[in-house]
């Protein structure tokens, strides 16, 4: 047992010795002026996927070889290590610096490409500021517009339609939630607005109802000389969700709107 514990710790240390004496080794070739070793050594980091050691490498590598040999190939595996590391960021900066300091490289293209997916990976859930998804969609169509035969359309179609959806799913969430808190004029003009850009959205059914509910909501409210107007368009507004939505779940409640405005005009009218 005790002889099991000494090779144990003996282990433990000799690994310690390794290791301390390959971090030593390490940060002298990166604080050294050797360049041709530390491309060599970030190149094989960068085949071995240890990231992290390449990407320092390469960082000290980008200024000597500026406009030199290599200087195309340490630009193209600095940003694809940024990539491998998830930091979209930096990795989207540098793609779209390659593409600037390379444009006639074979790999332009696929830099570009990367730039954009970069974007993509940064955009948010739909709930978030989606800044960085409009962004996105931005990156991915002027790629295409230069690169509309690319392999890559494909897969960027998938992307922008995922992108615009994810910006169609906050704009509703918004305009609903000015009907969640009973800011009913906000909410009609917000849902109609939806309902205008996003014409065939899978949230149209809902959208219709909440900006009937709301138009109701506001026109009840109003002063007496605007009710009348108001309430009429819940009528209209009810004619049209009726005709598109036969079987909707809200029909029911809808139609009491629809009952309930007709007969305020009603009253008003007498």
């Amino acid at each position: 047992m005790q002889a099991m514990k000494f090779v144990s710790k003996w282990g433990v240390w000799l690994l310690t010795i390794v290791l301390l004496t390959g971090c030593s080794d390490f940060n002298k070739l990166v604080s050294g002026n050797d360049f041709d070793a530390k491309y060599k050594a970030a190149v094989k980091y960068y085949e071995n996927r240890n990231y992290t050691k390449a990407i320092q490498l390469f960082e000290n590598l980008i200024m000597h070889y500026h406009g030199k040999e290599n200087a195309e190939n340490i630009s193209w595996y600095y940003a694809q290590s940024l990539m491998a590391e998830k930091d979209y960021y930096s990795a989207g900066y540098q793609f779209k610096n390659f593409f600037k300091r390379f444009p006639y490289s074979e790999r332009a293209e696929e830099a570009l490409y990367l730039a954009a997916e970069c974007k993509y990976y940064e955009s948010p859930e739909y709930y978030l500021d989606q800044k960085q998804t409009k962004e996105a969609i931005q990156e991915y169509e002027s790629f295409v517009d230069r690169y509309p035969g690319s392999v890559h359309i494909p897969d960027i179609n998938t992307h922008l339609d995922e992108l615009r959806n994810k910006l169609m799913r906050k704009e509703y969430e918004i305009a609903y939630g000015y009907y969640k808190v009973e800011s009913y004029n906000s909410a009609y003009v917000s849902l109609q607005r939806f309902l205008n850009n996003y014409p065939d959205s899978p949230y149209k059914e809902q959208a219709m109802f909440y900006m009937l509910a709301s138009g109701y909501e506001y026109g009840m409210g109003s002063q007496e000389s605007k009710m009348r107007e108001r309430l009429q368009q819940v009528v209209n507004d009810f004619d049209r969700f009726a005709a598109s939505f036969k079987d909707s779940k809200y029909l029911a409640q809808a139609q009491d709107y629809y009952t309930k405005a007709k007969a305020a005009i009603a009253s008003l009218e007498n």
